[in-house]
């Protein structure tokens, strides 16, 4: 893959350079990167909540309302979004991770499309849907592993209410979730921002406290956000599957290894 803008490929070469440098580079992802894994962002004029109302979201209707709830939470994140796979994007940060360049991830998104990837240090700040948590006993269980025909969902061990083991609206992040991110944000020389608007907090507050202690900022997007005139050094304008790939085999061609995607 091949790209043609000069500006773009000046600007990818002055960033593989600060990531080859870098003792420790991680990515910061949102809804973006996904996209092309054919998952629309919740946001925005073709986004999720131009077609449903995301009340069914909230913690308060889905404890006064699990089967509405559920029926649109299995037709949105398990009928379509759990059937979406990993994108030339985040097989090239799964390779990075690989070969050392990429020490952590830290991602918005619930699609675990990281991890099918290969990715294994993966922060997933909103939560996940590849597992459910009752409401009741605290136990979680692999989504496969319970049957969505009959709705609300009830867990095995005590009959409690299972739910989506991510974040619904009106819920604070999990702490343990929260902690690490801030810590691995803050250990970054470097952060990678890919597909990420800079709207939703908390999530919104991780880069400035990379940029806070030093960190050099790098923004794939294929549209300027909130971060790109406020904290960003490098803006790699484009889709993420475009430039990650040029961008990995730039980072790699350094040591004379060309990686496929």
């Amino acid at each position: 893959m091949k790209i043609s803008d000069n500006k773009i490929k000046r600007n990818i070469f002055q960033a593989s350079s600060v990531i080859r440098d870098s003792k420790c580079t991680v990515a910061f992802t949102g809804a973006g990167i996904s996209v092309e894994s054919g998952i629309p962002p919740f946001r925005g004029p073709d986004g999720l909540w131009t077609k449903y109302d995301p009340v069914f979201l909230d913690i308060n209707y889905f404890r006064n309302n699990p089967v509405k709830s559920w029926q649109l939470i299995k037709e949105i994140f398990f009928d379509f979004i759990g059937k979406a796979r990993p994108n030339t994007a985040h097989y090239a940060l799964s390779n990075l991770e690989k070969s050392g360049y990429i020490h952590s991830i830290i991602t918005q998104n619930i699609d675990n499309l990281h991890q099918e990837a290969g990715s294994t240090s993966v922060i997933e700040y909103h939560g996940t849907i590849k597992n459910l948590k009752c409401m009741k006993c605290l136990r979680r269980f692999p989504s496969e592993d319970i049957s969505l025909k009959r709705l609300p969902p009830i867990c095995p061990e005590c009959g409690g209410l299972l739910r989506p083991d991510f974040v619904f609206f009106g819920e604070p992040i999990q702490e343990e979730a929260g902690q690490l991110s801030r810590k691995k944000a803050e250990n970054a020389d470097v952060m990678l921002l890919i597909g990420t608007t800079g709207e939703i907090m908390p999530a919104s507050l991780i880069p400035y406290t990379s940029k806070n202690t030093g960190a050099t900022i790098i923004e794939v997007n294929i549209s300027e956000s909130t971060y790109s005139s406020k904290i960003t050094d490098i803006f790699l304008h484009g889709k993420a599957s475009e430039i990650l790939t040029v961008l990995a085999q730039e980072v790699e061609q350094e040591r004379g290894s060309h990686l496929k995607y």
